[in-house]
């Protein structure tokens, strides 16, 4: 990969809200996470000191995060109050943790990758997969699994203090980046049997774009995971994919994004951790 798009580092993001009573604005929670990862670019793009990004994405990134969505957050409840309708069906005490923190009615995961010439580091907070291919068809998790993450458990953005729960790889670059990358919430996953069947799908992923384009992808990918859905796990299923096609560079136009796109002009500001 010799640049990425306009010379900006690429970016899959993913986030899923709980959808649990509680959560009941977990749909929107989701979407500013995603907003709040797309700022991730626009930090980086003025950056090519690797030792200055590795060091930021492993230790600084998290918080930031966190705190831009948790302001978010707390910007939307302070316009919109939770209303008589939302919290009718909650019980007292649920009531009281909505009063004491707003942002659980806004819990959601997340999952970034960022990919330029030089590095990719991948990060997560809760569950859903992410998914590496090389260009001979063999699958890594570049992630390891969190053993917290035990049937519906999941870590969270309205966690107290979710950036230590915030899982991030960063990988330097001698050569290519993956052939393939799939992030994808947990309901795909949670749809096969094993995660070999799951693995299976990033391989036809890989093959189906180096053969046949992005096309038949696009064409096809929502019936795909439609019909994983129905006859798996029955939760909605989100993915993203990056995948580098030889001789070209990995640009905007070669990605499939189920996404929100945010402001990539947006810069993080300094914060002092804790």
């Amino acid at each position: 990969m010799s640049r990425c798009a306009e010379g900006r580092p690429l970016i899959l993001a993913l986030a899923d809200g709980h959808g649990s009573p509680r959560c009941m604005r977990s749909q929107r929670g989701a979407r500013l996470a995603v907003a709040v990862a797309h700022l991730i670019r626009g930090h980086l793009a003025a950056k090519s000191n690797l030792s200055y990004i590795k060091h930021w994405a492993e230790e600084q990134l998290p918080l930031e995060l966190v705190r831009h969505w948790r302001e978010r957050v707390e910007r939307l409840v302070a316009r919109e109050p939770f209303t008589p309708d939302e919290l009718e069906p909650l019980d007292a005490k649920t009531r009281r943790d909505l009063e004491i923190d707003p942002h659980i009615g806004y819990g959601t995961t997340l999952m970034a990758v960022v990919v330029a010439p030089t590095f990719v580091f991948y990060l997560q907070l809760g569950d859903g997969d992410i998914l590496t291919v090389s260009a001979d068809g063999e699958v890594a998790r570049p992630l390891p699994r969190d053993e917290r993450l035990i049937a519906n458990e999941t870590t969270s953005l309205c966690t107290p203090q979710a950036w230590n729960e915030t899982r991030v790889v960063f990988q330097a670059l001698a050569g290519a980046p993956p052939a393939l990358i799939l992030a994808a919430t947990d309901g795909y996953a949670n749809s096969f049997r094993d995660a070999a069947g799951f693995e299976q799908v990033a391989r036809d992923l890989w093959a189906m774009i180096r053969e046949e384009g992005w096309d038949p992808v696009r064409k096809q990918i929502k019936d795909w995971l439609g019909e994983a859905s129905e006859l798996g796990s029955g939760d909605d299923i989100s993915i993203a994919v990056a995948a580098r096609v030889e001789a070209e560079p990995l640009s905007d136009d070669r990605q499939l994004k189920l996404e929100l796109d945010a402001d990539a002009d947006e810069r993080f500001t300094p914060t002092e951790t804790p």
